[in-house]
């Protein structure tokens, strides 16, 4: 790591990432801790964790605060959120961080365990469409032991309600807009500060070279997710939270 980048004031990046994360997600910390209720009932406090498309690292950063017994290894493609993630933890032994491609047949080769009691996610699976997320779907299956869970927090529209998919999503962003009187920044926003810093410049640029301003994806039902995810040999699999909005699917292997 380079001077500059030992200098960066990580813990206030990802700090500002939460906060623009909340403005689009007001419930957020809440699905979190459902999250960590469930691998805490399901596989024990000392979990081996991959935490999957991990961004900034906000789902092992919440882990280790209330597990400090537990491991973590993060997996991304984004440059600018893995420096963050990377500089954040730095010097934790329990932490790992791995840049793959979800998409590529062989990223779970780059991984240093074989298995994990759970696999976690949140506000990230959206990026893929239906069919390369259940090849992914089905990796997972041959990557989380016997006995443990997969959470995926999302975006998961039931395309059988639109008049209330429309109303709910009307009324977020009017709530969103009412609301936003701090000055936090908003998606668009952050990103550009991010370009203007010394040592986020770089990987900044290389993220929108990799993605644009945002990947295609969609957001099928929750009904889809549990469906293919017993397809891919998890036993059960259903919501334990949910918003007018979005959903927290487990399954159980």
């Amino acid at each position: 790591m380079t001077e500059s980048a030992r200098s960066a004031d990580w813990r206030s990046w990802q700090e500002s990432w939460d906060r623009q994360q909340e403005l689009y997600m007001p419930d957020r910390e809440e699905r979190f801790r459902v999250m960590l209720d469930m691998v805490e009932a399901l596989v024990g406090p000392e979990p081996r964790v991959l935490d999957l498309a991990c961004g900034t690292g906000s789902i092992t950063d919440r882990l280790l605060r209330r597990f400090p017994k537990a491991t973590s290894t993060g997996v991304d493609l984004d440059p600018a959120l893995l420096a963050i993630a990377r500089g954040t933890f730095e010097g934790d032994e329990r932490v790992t961080f791995v840049t793959a491609d979800l998409k590529d047949p062989r990223w779970p080769d780059t991984l240093p365990h074989g298995s994990y009691d759970a696999v976690l996610t949140a506000t990230a699976l959206h990026w893929l469409y239906s069919e390369p997320l259940a090849v992914l779907y089905g990796q997972l299956g041959g990557l989380v032991r016997d006995g443990g869970v997969f959470m995926n927090a999302d975006r998961m529209t039931d395309p059988d309600t639109p008049r209330i998919n429309a109303a709910e999503h009307d009324h977020r962003h009017t709530v969103r807009d009412r609301t936003n009187t701090d000055g936090t920044l908003d998606w668009a926003d952050w990103w550009a500060l991010a370009a203007k810093d010394p040592v986020l410049a770089g990987p900044t640029a290389e993220r929108f070279r990799l993605f644009g301003a945002h990947a295609d994806g969609d957001t099928p039902s929750l009904r889809w997710h549990a469906d293919t995810l017993r397809a891919a040999g998890f036993g059960e699999a259903r919501a334990v939270w949910s918003s007018p909005s979005d959903s927290l699917v487990l399954a159980v292997k």
